[in-house]
């Protein structure tokens, strides 16, 4: 199972029954694969693609790198069968079960009830899948900071922008918009996730362009954010980048981890003459 503390700066997505793109993402250096069954396919596709996924994973070795897989959402008629028959075949190489297009706190514990009684029933230890929400929808962004809350399960949370600005009857992408177009959503999800000690992840550029591509991460992670949802492999290394610390902002860290862990009790940690606290200390912790 993937946690909160799991290294996630690249997730990247491939429809469910695309055999054919799997070795792609395993030679990639993504951090996370995810098999999609929502989007990615159309209504008559849904099941065979059920069937697909389930042979997917079980015809390779997912050992070094996280493996989710994004159901349908709760209010369609295909998301019952999403959790029952793959968790039931596959569930022990599943780290993560995405939940997209999460409108408040009851979708998350829908999944959460069923998913527990499918581990039961197939002697998987409780709790062996974990869950990602997926904000798309305005209703959603309002009770973001609840969905967080929702579940022990929760590893993190996922901005879907698209459907975002469908929901919300903007034009995605405005060009002609004062300042980043996505900063609300953004920041607020960001701020939302970290409420629960949760991974923030940012969703994915579609736009085909690199340069757009590298200032999307960057704005995201100067949000708070710990990594993005990626379309193509040629992306992956881009992610995991600039989701990642430089040399020296690592080594700083480190230095601060150690003078903070190895001060007396009684004595005031500090580094080149500034004291360290304890909020500098959890986010070196963190880094």
């Amino acid at each position: 199972m993937l946690t909160k503390s799991s290294l996630r700066r690249s997730l990247l997505g491939i429809p469910g029954n695309e055999r054919g793109l799997v070795s792609g993402a395993l030679d990639s250096a993504a951090d996370e694969i995810f098999l999609d069954l929502e989007d990615s396919l159309g209504p008559g596709e849904k099941g065979a693609a059920r069937s697909a996924l389930i042979d997917i994973v079980a015809d390779h070795d997912w050992t070094d790198r996280g493996l989710s897989y994004r159901i349908n959402g709760t209010d369609t008629r295909w998301w019952y069968d999403d959790v029952v028959e793959v968790v039931e075949a596959v569930g022990g190489a599943i780290d993560t079960l995405i939940i997209p297009k999460v409108r408040d706190p009851a979708d998350v514990q829908a999944v959460e009830k069923l998913l527990a009684s499918v581990e039961a029933n197939t002697g998987l230890p409780a709790g062996a899948v974990g869950l990602s929400a997926q904000i798309e929808t305005a209703e959603g962004m309002n009770a973001v900071t609840d969905i967080a809350h929702a579940s022990d399960r929760l590893t993190a949370i996922i901005f879907g922008p698209a459907d975002y600005a469908a929901s919300i009857g903007a034009a995605h992408g405005a060009t002609d918009y004062p300042g980043h177009y996505w900063h609300y959503p953004l920041s607020r999800l960001s701020h939302a996730a970290a409420s629960a000690g949760l991974l923030a992840i940012g969703g994915p550029y579609t736009d085909g362009d690199s340069t757009g591509f590298q200032q999307a991460c960057r704005y995201e992670r100067a949000l708070g954010y710990d990594g993005k949802v990626v379309i193509h492999p040629e992306q992956v290394a881009t992610a995991n980048e600039r989701f990642a610390p430089d040399i020296a902002e690592a080594q700083r860290a480190k230095e601060i981890v150690e003078q903070y862990e190895s001060a007396d009790a009684d004595a005031v940690a500090a580094i080149d003459g500034n004291v360290i606290d304890r909020e500098m200390y959890r986010m070196a912790a963190r880094i």
